[in-house]
């Protein structure tokens, strides 16, 4: 049983394009993946602007609802991040059931909620009308993947959309700890959401990256096989899911040392897999090593919870912005680099500039854990500019080609 099929995804039935369309709204990625680069950069630029008091005067009084920390913490998961799934999953979708992705109209309403969402945080207005775009966003998500998966009887791939509803409920919380004003409450809801998407990382990289590797080397497609273990991809994604609801209950919070082996042993999991992938030939192709090199900042993610829960490293921080930066960060700047490529019919080779956003990204995260240590203005300067720069360049270098029709004249 194949959770996440390896190939590329096709659009048999998607409504066909005239070379003069603009085509930003023909299939999920699309807007997702802009919109969600261009949010994810400048909401980095603004948080770090409000760490380091470098907000003009003017907008002093300016709070986003929940205040600056809830916003920050919010918005990466349940907003960037949450952008970029919607993107795969309305496009991965359609490969899975042979069924046409949502476009035209449906796909503007749905990307108009993630929109008006975003604005209400940003702006402080009510949380009602925040929860109302938001959920309604969620909700529309999850519905829309679900009946799809639910018309051809795709029981097996049911896992994407309950996960979906599961980063409902954790945005749930965080909505609770803002009307009740729990910080801790808000707190455990973004790490509920950054377990969950680590849980769709771990099992969505497990089918698609060693895929990737082998057909961007040119190996044999058998190969693939032979480097995969589903057992063990569905192992690490549980682990993550347990961690979703343990930090949602609250009772992680504290350094524990059975978390301690915990961690370890999912540490110790990805660094098998990755070992398992591995081929020497991927420092040849960009689109390969960023992938490979994300998915290593998650082991650095896990790694640091053990230190922390065993009571060497006295605070959890660096670790999350490992996973956050190097690891979220990382693997979505690759896929969406390589999923654009092969949706606009281009051919997969990273476009000038990528190689850079690639380094930045990297860049980034090393600043934010390693450097932060000895001199956090500078830490967090340098990792927020990397951020910035790179998905820059993603949105530079990819903009043209999501807006306009596919290259090869296929739908999509």
């Amino acid at each position: 049983m194949t959770f996440f099929p390896m190939g590329e995804l096709a659009a048999p039935a998607s409504p066909s394009a005239s070379s003069s369309d603009f085509s930003l709204w023909r299939l999920g990625f699309r807007p997702f993946f802009l919109g969600g680069a261009i949010f994810g950069g400048l909401a980095v630029a603004l948080w770090v602007a409000v760490l380091l008091s470098a907000l003009p005067s003017a907008f002093a009084a300016w709070q986003p609802l929940g205040g600056w920390l809830g916003w920050h913490r919010h918005e990466m998961p349940f907003g960037f991040a949450a952008a970029i799934i919607a993107g795969f999953l309305l496009t991965v979708v359609q490969n899975w059931t042979g069924r046409p992705g949502l476009h035209g109209r449906p796909l503007i309403v749905l990307a108009l909620l993630w929109c008006s969402a975003r604005l209400v945080w940003l702006a402080g207005l009510s949380w009602e009308l925040a929860a109302l775009a938001e959920f309604a966003f969620l909700l529309g998500l999850a519905s829309v993947t679900g009946y799809a998966l639910w018309k051809v009887k795709q029981k097996h791939n049911y896992l994407a959309p309950m996960t979906i509803l599961l980063l409902g409920l954790a945005d749930l919380r965080a909505f609770a700890g803002i009307v009740a004003r729990r910080d801790d409450w808000q707190l455990d809801a973004a790490w509920a959401a950054i377990w969950l998407i680590v849980a769709l990382m771990t099992m969505i990289g497990g089918r698609v990256i060693p895929f990737f590797t082998q057909q961007g080397l040119a190996r044999k497609q058998a190969a693939t096989s032979s480097v995969t273990r589903l057992w063990l991809d569905v192992a690490l994604m549980a682990g993550a899911m347990a961690m979703a609801v343990l930090h949602a209950a609250g009772d992680v919070n504290t350094a524990q040392m059975p978390f301690a082996v915990f961690f370890a042993l999912l540490a110790v999991g990805h660094v098998w897999r990755l070992g398992r992938w591995y081929d020497s030939g991927i420092w040849r192709v960009p689109l390969i090593w960023s992938l490979h090199l994300a998915c290593l900042w998650l082991v650095a993610g896990f790694s640091g919870l053990a230190l922390f829960h065993a009571g060497i490293l006295p605070s959890a921080g660096f670790a999350l912005h490992a996973l956050t930066i190097g690891g979220m960060g990382g693997l979505i700047l690759a896929m969406m680099s390589r999923v654009s490529l092969a949706h606009t019919g281009h051919s997969l080779r990273a476009p000038n500039g990528m190689v850079w956003a690639f380094a930045l990204i990297n860049l980034g995260a090393a600043a934010r854990v390693f450097l932060a240590v000895w001199h956090y203005p500078a830490g967090l300067a340098l990792a927020a500019i990397c951020w910035f720069l790179a998905f820059t360049l993603f949105v530079w270098r990819y903009a043209p080609l999501l807006v306009r029709p596919r290259a090869d004249g296929l739908p999509g």
